[in-house]
């Protein structure tokens, strides 16, 4: 199982994300600083934005050699954006 957090500035605080992959598939936690639990997203909250930001995290987890190619392309896959071959 793979995992990615990274956070964000909100009007509401500062809110923290988790993104776990396993089995094909991706699950996402959210959380503001101020509230102790963790709440799971369901597919139909998250949003581009999200997917994005996910992919940022991937993308630079893959340049150190610390994340696969599939899961950039994958995430490419569900924004819709073709994704390309796999750079050397």
């Amino acid at each position: 199982m793979e995992s990615h957090e990274w956070r964000e500035r909100t009007e509401a605080g500062i809110r923290y994300y988790r993104a776990s992959h396993h089995g094909e598939r991706w699950t996402v936690l959210t959380t503001l600083k101020s509230d102790p639990d963790w709440v799971r997203m369901e597919p139909g909250e998250i949003t581009e934005d999200i997917w994005r930001a996910l992919r940022d995290i991937v993308w630079r987890k893959y340049q150190r050699r610390r994340c696969p190619w599939e899961r950039v392309a994958e995430i490419d896959r569900m924004l819709g954006d073709e994704p390309s071959p796999e750079p050397r």
